[in-house]
């Protein structure tokens, strides 16, 4: 049974009437082109302020089709915007994200939050130390299909679930990045079945992982409840389209989720919507940095069992 029921946060007043928020990009890679620029620019809750990104051309090619401006350096996009969206690499993330904390600035994050546990915790113990909103971007939690999927979990007894995340970008593209190839499918794909597992299936005690995180990995979860969960992961297995899917098991009816016919255009106005309503209202929804770091202590988890 799931602990951690998605929910929207309060508008804050007259939230109808409120002016766009004015969010700064960092990053200019193919998610932030692709996604954050996108997402941001369309509005009406969000304006994307600026970009700023370690190379020039590649920030000004992702501000251009919105007519962005183009920061000189990520204390000028602070000073541009109202709060700071992440898309580079989780190093990167870490770093600058406790910056924008400690600037006041609230953050819209990618996952993982760090490329390990103690930096992730310097950016949850930023947040919490300056008070600023957070949200985490796990795309599949602002899903319609997602959060009927975990109302269903919420109300039903799990003894045990199945998963998998599948895909082949790793194989190639311009998704096909250096830290993604170095960490592989743990530490990118990871993050989004262990948060679901863990909201659907309810808190989980311990990860076990065995594999090559760079080739196919397998993860045993044992969750508080006794409910046993596992993952499959792998981001360079050939098929015709990413695989996404959860089976809940236990007494009543198994439960079935599966995200090939999503659309996942259907999650970048709720995600905006969200994360301009916590801003206004100072009030973080529960998919937050907090999330972030309890997802990174799995994360880490996994890690260790994979290293002894």
């Amino acid at each position: 049974m799931s602990l951690d029921s998605p929910s929207e946060p309060p508008p804050g007043p007259n939230a109808a009437d409120q002016p766009p928020l004015r969010v700064g990009l960092v990053g200019a890679g193919p998610w932030a082109r692709t996604m954050h620029a996108r997402m941001l620019a369309a509005g009406p809750e969000t304006q994307l302020a600026g970009v700023w990104a370690r190379r020039p051309e590649a920030a000004a090619e992702t501000a251009a089709p919105y007519g962005a401006r183009v920061a000189a350096s990520f204390e000028e996009l602070l000073d541009l915007s109202e709060a700071i969206a992440f898309a580079v690499p989780p190093a990167v993330q870490a770093e600058l994200a406790v910056r924008a904390a400690r600037a006041g600035k609230p953050v819209l994050l990618e996952k993982p939050l760090g490329p390990d546990l103690a930096s992730a915790r310097k950016v949850a113990e930023a947040v919490a130390e300056h008070g600023v909103v957070s949200q985490l971007v796990l795309t599949k939690r602002y899903h319609p299909v997602t959060r009927e999927f975990l109302r269903l979990a919420a109300q039903t007894e799990v003894t045990g679930a199945r998963s998998c995340y599948l895909h082949g970008a790793f194989l190639g593209g311009e998704f096909a990045t250096p830290w993604r190839l170095e960490q592989g499918a743990l530490l990118d794909l990871g993050p989004h079945l262990l948060d679901l597992l863990d909201a659907a299936v309810g808190p989980i005690a311990s990860v076990h992982a065995t594999g090559d995180s760079r080739r196919w990995i397998e993860l045993t979860c044992e969750h508080t409840n006794g409910a046993i969960s596992q993952a499959s992961l792998s981001g360079t297995v050939r098929l015709p389209a990413a695989r996404t899917r959860i089976e809940l098991y236990g007494p009543g009816e198994e439960i079935v989720y599966d995200t090939a016919e999503l659309d996942h255009e259907e999650c970048w106005p709720v995600l905006r919507r969200e994360f301009a309503a916590a801003v206004r209202s100072g009030v973080s929804s529960p998919i937050d940095a907090a999330r972030g770091l309890h997802v990174q202590e799995l994360l880490e988890m996994a890690t260790a069992t994979l290293s002894r």
